[in-house]
């Protein structure tokens, strides 16, 4: 890991071979382009093929009392340090390791009656501060590697904002 603090790291990686169950960190991620994470349920050809979430966003929820909060705790693939996830405009580029990804979306609605984290808190980060995202080019991700936004890439779009 880098020494510098302007850099940021990809902090864990997460997957869940089934759908509705929490997601266990992994050493490393496989990434195939239009796919997504491959042994990932949530991987198909579709806009929200991988999920990004800033342990910043996760400290918040740890001040709330839940200091047990482990990586996948919000279903989310990749936990990330030292980048403003939550303000990155969609369509924005992010150079992940070896990999090329694009951000779709911005949060995301909750699940009807809510996690189990927001019936404990009143409140949950993935909806506002979650992203997600495509994969351009493929390769593999683990915890360590470095993430930066391509520069050029387009904020022409406004972010989806979760209500």
């Amino acid at each position: 890991r880098q020494e510098s603090d302007d850099l940021a790291t990809v902090v864990s990686v997460n997957i869940s071979e089934k759908k509705g169950v929490r997601k266990h960190q992994v050493e490393s991620i496989e990434l195939r382009p239009q796919w997504g994470i491959v042994g990932d349920a949530h991987a198909g050809d579709w806009h929200r093929q991988i999920s990004l979430l800033a342990e910043e966003s996760i400290d918040t929820m740890r001040h709330l009392g839940l200091g047990h909060l482990s990586p996948g705790a919000f279903a989310e693939n990749i936990n990330t340090e030292g980048i403003d996830l939550k303000h990155l405009p969609v369509g924005a580029k992010l150079r992940v390791g070896e990999c090329l990804l694009q951000v779709t979306q911005i949060g995301k609605e909750c699940h009807q009656d809510g996690c189990a984290i927001f019936k404990a808190t009143g409140q949950c980060v993935m909806p506002k501060e979650g992203i997600f995202a495509v994969v351009l080019t493929g390769g593999h991700v683990r915890g360590g590697d470095l993430i930066a936004q391509e520069p050029g890439t387009t904020d022409e779009a406004k972010p989806l904002e979760a209500e």
